[in-house]
């Protein structure tokens, strides 16, 4: 059978950043098996629904590149692909589950379940309480057809027997047991006739073929209801395998990342930026910080998975070609960003300079900074081994798009003398009669004049760097003179001359 796998989030606010690992980890076990990956929203719970959400899972997964082959904003022939869109579909199959004897209707008020709650500590609907309670199992059939037919509201519950053993073979955990006699008959189909995730999740899983179930591990003590629902509908030779994937973890300290872990430690944990309706609910992502996605895939990738050895840097083909769920560990994967912005600035480094040009074209529109993609990619190419972030390209680097602002003076102070003073105007005309004008020509230039003036190029170089970008950690400087063009190169060489000659006549005046 052909290998089908789904991501299946709920669009319930912003996907958490571990939820774009569980769609890669599925997209590249699809991919390297030659298979299909779908996109399923499950939004079966209402009150939960945030507007936006659904085409923020889908804009997450255009922008790192994991796009589905069937799903929401995709298509495909297993459809419709939101759950909210199959209410008839898994109404059918809850009642056939009560007629196949492995379900039930129960009749129980929110008010009657909330005075069981507090008059009993623990209280759980299951083998122990619910002859006990309202339902089909305690009440006479006549009354049962009787409260049907009036339309009374009910769910229905899975019926879960007691005195056996559930296994479930984990293609990470191995071998799982769990003991029937403590599982509670879950909710299947709630009063307003909408599936609970445990009933929906498994109906789509089997109409939609899928193979192998590959998702977080806060969902593995769910797979022993799942397990029993695939035996009462008599669907065990199709369930699917399951992979429980570990837990991404808190850069320091316990328990798994949440998303105020973005605040707390300054970092993003969403992939996208999310405005919610107040700023504790509003969220940078990994695009806004300036990542670029590929940078993001890898690092995640290893959050959890690797194949062995010291290699870390791995293209989307190279993790496809590699990947395998044997190789994902059990233990929860510590979220570390000081790795996450080493592996940007690697690819970033690695990036074509056109490529770049193109992520940074619109962060330099937004400061109004209109130049063309030659002059972008030239600045790409300057740049790119100094920047950690995408918008480190127009903001360390806006001396490339606009006038120095601010000079490092006191390196100015320690560097600038009369007797260079006296020949800094020369230098200036040599850089302007430089031709061509590249790096290679303007460096020859230079250090001859440094030489023929008997000077030291550590007496004049920073000088030329603090001249074009006001600072002396700027970028090679010939090859920045020649980015910047002539015109602004000479413009700023005199302007840094008179401020030069405005440090000398204040050591006089002092």
């Amino acid at each position: 059978m052909a290998v089908r796998v789904r991501f299946a989030p709920s669009p319930t606010g912003a996907l958490h950043i571990g939820g774009v690992r569980t769609a890669l980890y599925n997209y590249l076990f699809a991919r390297q098996q030659g298979g299909t990956f779908i996109l399923r929203v499950e939004d079966t719970d209402q009150n939960r629904f945030v507007p936006g959400a659904e085409d923020y899972i889908i804009e997450s997964l255009r922008w790192t590149g994991l796009l589905p082959d069937e799903g929401v904003g995709f298509g495909g022939d297993a459809g419709p692909y939101r759950q909210s869109d199959r209410k008839e579909i898994y109404q059918k199959y809850a009642h056939e589950l009560v007629a196949r004897g492995h379900a039930y209707y129960a009749f129980d008020t929110p008010e009657a379940l909330e005075n069981r709650r507090q008059g009993e500590d623990n209280f759980t609907y299951n083998h122990l309480t619910r002859n006990s309670l309202s339902n089909s199992l305690t009440l006479p059939a006549g009354e049962v057809e009787s409260r049907l037919a009036m339309a009374e509201p009910f769910v229905i519950r899975l019926l879960v027997q007691p005195g056996y053993d559930i296994h479930i073979r984990d293609l990470i955990r191995g071998d799982v047991t769990f003991q029937s006699g403590e599982l509670d008959d879950k909710v299947l189909l709630k009063a307003d006739g909408m599936p609970t995730y445990h009933l929906a999740n498994i109906v789509d899983d089997h109409l939609m073929e899928i193979t192998h179930v590959i998702r977080g591990e806060e969902w593995l003590p769910s797979t022993a209801h799942h397990v029993l629902l695939y035996r009462g509908f008599g669907w065990e030779d199709t369930m699917p395998a399951f992979a429980h994937l570990p837990l991404i973890l808190k850069p320091v300290g316990n328990g798994k990342l949440s998303k105020r872990d973005g605040a707390k430690f300054g970092m993003p944990v969403f992939p996208l930026g999310w405005k919610g309706e107040t700023a504790e609910e509003s969220f940078t992502g990994f695009r806004e910080a300036g990542f670029l996605p590929e940078a993001v895939i890898n690092f995640l990738a290893l959050l959890g998975w690797h194949p062995g050895g010291d290699r870390e840097i791995f293209n989307i083909e190279d993790l496809t070609a590699s990947f395998s769920i044997d190789h994902i560990g059990k233990s929860g994967a510590r979220f570390d960003y000081e790795k996450a912005k080493w592996f940007n600035q690697k690819y970033i480094q690695a990036a074509d300079d056109a490529v770049l040009a193109t992520h940074i074209r619109p962060l330099a529109e937004a400061k109004g900074y209109l130049v063309s993609d030659e002059y972008l990619a030239r600045t790409a190419g300057l740049m790119k081994e100094r920047v950690t972030f995408l918008p480190d390209f127009v903001e360390q680097g806006y001396y490339l798009f606009e006038p120095v602002r601010d000079y490092d003076t006191e390196t100015l102070q320690k560097k600038w003398s009369a007797a260079l003073a006296q020949v800094f105007d020369d230098l200036i005309a040599v850089v302007a009669g430089t031709e061509p004008f590249e790096g290679e020509a303007l460096e020859e230039a230079v250090k001859s004049f440094i030489q023929e003036k008997g000077l030291k190029p550590g007496d004049v170089l920073p000088l030329l760097r603090i001249g074009l970008a006001g600072t002396t950690k700027g970028p090679a400087v010939f090859d920045m003179a020649a980015v910047l063009g002539k015109e602004k190169t000479v413009q700023r060489l005199a302007l840094l001359k008179k401020q030069g000659d405005q440090v000398l006549q204040n050591a006089l005046s002092a």
